[in-house]
């Protein structure tokens, strides 16, 4: 096979990575750069972004990495993204956004989502009518207030003035490719974020009696696309402005949770992958279109067509990690030797601070002594959705000390994983051997843990962290026929180290897992009354 170049931009809350991939029998990383931006939190809930923001860091990223390859832009043969989802950005005929982005976090619009879906007669208090339409129709529905169809009422009501002005809404990297393109689309994935799509087999298309049922113009909605459809060429603006070639092949590409998978090597009906990043979630491919609706894990349209995601999320995964980071550790354990930060030198032993906390618990107890830890610092969506779920520390005794709560974070990290994994084995069978991915699963100790704690079998792929951005080179690769067949994206994403259970720590974990499922329902009016 001959060899060719992939550029993917992996557009984040906090920053694009830009990544050149060299292709021939397998995904090779070439060059990386990432570009970090501010994400602006209101006090009335919003979450904003600045679009220009994202374009301006695509154009230094591409410099840097043109600069530190020496590839030129002839070698390139195609470009995609791999992005952030449920973001609402707003734009005139000319694609000039006519307000700031809202973030996938923003969540002002609790107003608009009350009088939209909660109201009348209740299944899982939601309307009735509109749950039973929008599970035959797409398979899920807006049920939280994070979902963009929410945000775009809000717009609609509160800026009537710049509502006025919309020709096209976009999600965030649908944004970047009309600007690159001058094409207004949106791919399947996207599409289904909205939940305005039809995603019944034979349909594949936008639902007029569900943009009718909650009062979205139809006329707003881009056209639909696939993942590895060729969507047009850069024009020749885009071009110069990020030091390209004009007409290299701008492909659909898809979010965050459809190209981690596929960047994992998890592409085949029955493949499972776990991430954990900031967040997490458990996703296993399948054909059938399925719902747990008191589980809250669904089936989600994927870069693949004809195929799903059998999909349930953690809010908090290595967000506790920073949290347990900078309060338990910098604080306790002080992440610093002979007043030297433990990074900094050619003696350094450990790459990051992460890895010297994590190699400071290797020694401690499986199952921390009986101290479990809930990981919900931010709320909880699955497998119950309560915001005002938080973490807890249970079972301390005199004697628990600090590298004891440390492990039980980790651990309670993973028990949470465990639960989804369990909850969705009883609808789509999930696979003995799992890839795990993410920048958590960097760490060998954690890998190990999670073995031990599911039962499973973990892989993991080399540059776990950029799964992402592989994800999207994947896509181009398929969409320019490098790549017959999309089952030939596993054999092209190397494995780098694999884990196997201990069967001697089953018992431990077994008993602490039992626990840690009961906390939340033993306080979740505990947690009603503190967080009001």
């Amino acid at each position: 096979m001959e060899s060719g170049y992939i550029l993917t931009y992996d557009i984040g809350t906090t920053g694009v990575k830009t990544c050149l991939f060299r292709i021939s029998k397998a995904l090779e990383l070439v060059q990386s750069a990432t570009k970090e931006y501010s994400i602006h939190l209101l006090e009335n809930g919003g979450a904003e972004q600045n679009p220009d923001d994202w374009w301006s860091s695509m154009k230094d990223t591409t410099t840097e990495i043109l600069s530190q390859s020496k590839i030129h832009p002839d070698s390139i043969q195609g470009i995609s993204f791999c992005s952030q989802m449920q973001g609402l950005v707003l734009t005139d005929a000319k694609f000039q956004v006519v307000r700031p982005a809202m973030s996938y976090m923003d969540q002002r619009a609790s107003q608009e989502m009350k009088k939209g879906i909660v109201h009348g007669f209740k299944i899982e208090g939601i309307n009735a009518i509109k749950l039973l339409l929008s599970l035959w129709i797409t398979g899920a529905v807006a049920a939280s207030v994070k979902d963009p169809i929410w945000k775009y009422k809000w717009v609609e009501k509160n800026e009537p003035e710049k509502f006025s002005k919309v020709k096209w809404w976009f999600d965030v990297k649908e944004y970047l490719i009309a600007r690159s393109t001058n094409e207004a689309v949106m791919t399947r994935d996207s599409a289904f974020a909205t939940f305005l799509y039809n995603s019944r087999v034979g349909k594949g298309n936008w639902s007029p009696l569900l943009c009718k049922l909650f009062g979205v113009r139809l006329d707003h909605l881009p056209k639909i696309v696939n993942s590895s459809d060729r969507v047009g060429g850069l024009t020749k603006e885009a071009a110069d402005f990020l030091g390209l070639k004009e007409n290299i092949s701008v492909f659909g590409g898809g979010g965050d949770a459809s190209l981690i998978g596929v960047g994992a090597g998890a592409v085949s009906e029955g493949d499972t992958h776990i991430y954990a990043g900031t967040s997490g979630w458990i996703s296993t491919v399948t054909k059938k279109r399925t719902v747990d609706i008191g589980a809250r894990i669904a089936s989600i349209v994927g870069a693949r067509e004809g195929y799903y995601n059998y999909f349930g999320e953690q809010e908090t995964s290595g967000k506790c990690l920073q949290w347990v980071r900078d309060h338990l550790a910098l604080d306790e354990i002080d992440l610093y030797l002979e007043k030297k930060k433990i990074t900094d030198g050619p003696d350094a032993v450990y790459e990051s601070l992460f890895e010297f906390m994590f190699d400071s618990i290797k020694d401690t107890e499986p199952g921390s002594h009986g101290v479990i830890f809930t990981p919900w610092l931010h709320g909880n969506r699955c497998p119950f959705e309560d915001p005002k779920a938080r973490g807890i520390f249970f079972n301390i005794s005199l004697n628990t000390g600090k590298r004891t709560l440390i492990r039980a974070v980790v651990e309670g990290i993973l028990f949470h994983k465990r639960w989804i994994l369990e909850l969705s084995h009883r609808k789509i069978p999930t696979s003995n051997t799992i890839r795990f991915v993410g920048g958590v699963a960097r760490s060998a100790f954690i890998c190990q843990l999670l073995a031990d704690i599911t039962g499973k079998t973990i892989e993991r792929v080399v540059h776990p962290e950029n799964v992402g951005a592989m994800g999207a080179a994947a896509i181009v690769a398929f969409g320019i026929g490098k790549i017959q067949k999309f089952e030939e994206i596993k054999s092209m994403i190397p494995i780098q180290d694999k884990w196997t259970p201990n069967p001697n720590h089953k018992a431990i974990y077994d008993k602490n897992f039992k626990v840690f499922q009961n906390l939340y329902k033993v306080n979740q009016n505990n947690f009603a009354i503190l967080n009001t």
